[in-house]
């Protein structure tokens, strides 16, 4: 049921340092290591539950990437920045390729592909959820892949991975196919959190965006420039996600059980401003666009 590590999944380093006890405050309720990698500094989940049963760590009501559900305020409130962030996620794609064939790794339940297919990209996606894959293939109208091996090479020109990296097992092996897979000018967008921005140093165990066990990485800049050079991706520009900062924060105040929803809904703003106002001299943003070529 459960796997423990003995390289690290980035640098295949064996030595690792103990470095936080995370709850899992959405599913299970149980606890779970992170360990930190006394080469590259990569956090990651050790012991895990390992591929053949992770899937019940995703079976809950709140978990928005795969149900679509807006059973609370602040899944409400991710729904309505979603609105928002799908058209910036196509300017920015814009901003660096006019190409149009694009894969969308680990798309939920398709609502990104859905757009940018609207936007006139020729769009493939994967996704492991047979939950979710069911809901992207009908909004979609095409054949969600179920992993990455069924991806042929050379065959996009644009690769978007928004918050999928952290929850794959076999880390180097997928990037690497993705990266296999771009055409020889293709580009790569990767969104991940970043676990020194200033709502991770604040709450702590309780930061949101470990959400072990789900989460089996915790990247930061350095140590995801590390992978990134570690898989033969060339880091081309590092963009923040400001909206995720408030997102964040509002699941920690809700962990830490301080109060009602409104406190928890001002709480969390705050702690949003207060981060991506931080991030304006450090650029530790709660999450960061990694934009790769080969």
């Amino acid at each position: 049921m459960y796997e423990r590590l003995d390289v690290c999944p980035s640098c295949k380093h064996t030595h690792f340092l103990n470095h936080i006890i995370c709850k899992d405050h959405a599913a299970s309720g149980e606890s779970f290591a992170i360990v930190k990698c006394t080469k590259c500094d990569l956090l990651f989940t050790n012991p895990r539950p390992n591929q053949s049963n992770i899937s019940k760590y995703y079976e809950h009501a709140d978990y928005i990437s795969h149900t679509n559900n807006a059973n609370n305020p602040i899944n409400l409130l991710y729904k309505l920045a979603r609105r928002y962030t799908l058209s910036q996620k196509i300017s920015l794609i814009t901003k660096f390729t006019p190409n149009k064939y694009l894969l969308d790794y680990g798309c939920g339940t398709g609502i990104f592909t859905n757009y940018a297919k609207s936007r006139g990209y020729i769009v493939d996606a994967v996704e492991p959820s047979p939950d979710a894959r069911r809901i992207a293939d009908d909004i979609l109208g095409i054949t969600v892949k179920s992993n990455v091996v069924k991806i042929k090479p050379k065959s996009y020109d644009i690769i978007t991975a928004w918050h999928v990296i952290e929850h794959v097992h076999e880390l180097r092996i997928t990037l690497n196919t993705l990266r296999k897979s771009l055409r020889d000018n293709g580009i790569i967008f990767i969104a991940v959190p970043n676990c020194l921005s200033y709502e991770a140093i604040k709450y702590q165990e309780n930061w949101a965006a470990y959400d072990v066990p789900r989460h089996l990485y915790h990247f930061t800049q350095s140590s995801f420039k590390t992978l990134a050079h570690n898989c033969k991706l060339h880091l081309v520009e590092t963009v923040p996600m400001k909206l995720d900062a408030f997102y964040v924060s509002m699941l920690s105040e809700k962990y830490l059980n301080r109060g009602n929803s409104l406190s928890t809904l001002i709480n969390g703003t705050i702690t949003g401003f207060k981060s991506n106002s931080k991030a304006k001299s450090n650029n530790e943003y709660s999450s960061l666009i990694y934009i790769l070529r080969k």
